[in-house]
């Protein structure tokens, strides 16, 4: 297969060219610099326009993009590139393929990245594919972004990946891992709130599972079973040898964080892979331990 991906420079875009062309898939990636081979084709997403061309022959189109969530504090200028840099990209990916598809050479699925932030904290539920967004700036970024991606041309399949925290070696777990190494590690909050996780391989391999399956909508990528972030910070402190034991109340982090406090680290989320597991997906780690353990 031909697989094109914007915003394949990051860690889970570079774990999916690998594992794509490990089966023997050609993979063509959208860099915003000058390409450096033929496997790279430039664009500049911020424009919201692609070149149909960059499309030619695709079987499937992966987007990634968008800034970094992960990168703090989210100033009232950053929230902004937060919400532009994902609408402007995927809507310049189904402009692409509205062209693709008026000539009649539609590219077969679009698996878009989203994110778990859409249903918003929600102590106590049980959150599917099914669930009704919640309340709060991520939920509004994740229906903007799902919204543009739903603008496809009714020839593409569109699968909205819905991604809960990945860990690997960079991205949201890096900090957790520095402030472990220097004995930091303790709950945040109570602790006791539901991060929806999902191994890196995992997630690379779901996004592969997706592209092959007939699967459309949101999906749910996360780990099978449920960790509190007491967990998954425990567990990364066990990983580095180092006491789990230092707590950051909840107001501090608010006040420190703000926005970005109470949605990335105190919202309570119990999110389940159900459309994941409706679909026969096996998860190579289904616990916050076993992926841990297989960060190095």
């Amino acid at each position: 297969m031909l697989i094109v991906i914007g915003g394949g420079s990051g860690m889970i875009g570079r774990a999916l060219a690998e594992r794509l062309r490990d089966r023997g898939d050609r993979v063509v990636t959208l860099v915003r610099r000058t390409p450096a081979g033929a496997d790279e084709i430039g664009w500049d997403p911020a424009s919201g326009y692609l070149d149909p061309q960059a499309l030619a022959g695709a079987d499937a189109v992966i987007n990634l993009s968008g800034a970094s969530l992960a990168k703090l504090p989210w100033t009232r200028a950053y929230r902004t590139e937060i919400l532009h840099s994902r609408v402007s990209a995927t809507t310049a990916i189904t402009g692409a393929l509205h062209e693709r598809a008026r000539i009649g050479e539609p590219v077969a699925v679009l698996v878009s990245a989203s994110a778990v932030g859409v249903y918003g904290s929600r102590p106590g539920e049980q959150l599917t594919e099914a669930s009704a967004p919640g309340g709060g700036f991520l939920a509004e970024v994740v229906r903007a972004w799902e919204g543009a991606a739903r603008a496809a041309p009714e020839a593409t399949r569109v699968v909205l990946a819905r991604t809960g925290l990945v860990i690997g070696p960079e991205g949201a777990t890096a900090p957790v891992r520095t402030l472990a190494r220097f004995g930091l590690a303790g709950p945040l909050g109570s602790g006791r709130q539901h991060w929806p996780w999902v191994s890196l391989h995992d997630e690379a391999a779901a996004l592969v599972h997706l592209i092959d399956s007939e699967l459309d909508g949101p999906v749910n990528i996360v780990g099978p079973h449920a960790a509190t972030a007491g967990e998954v910070i425990r567990a990364v402190a066990h990983h580095e040898h180092r006491p789990y034991w230092l707590p950051a109340p909840a107001f501090a982090i608010t006040a420190a964080l703000g926005t970005a406090g109470r949605e990335l680290l105190l919202a309570d989320q119990r999110v389940i892979p159900a459309a994941l597991a409706a679909d026969g997906f096996a998860f190579r780690h289904d616990n916050v331990d076993a992926a841990v353990d297989d960060l190095d």
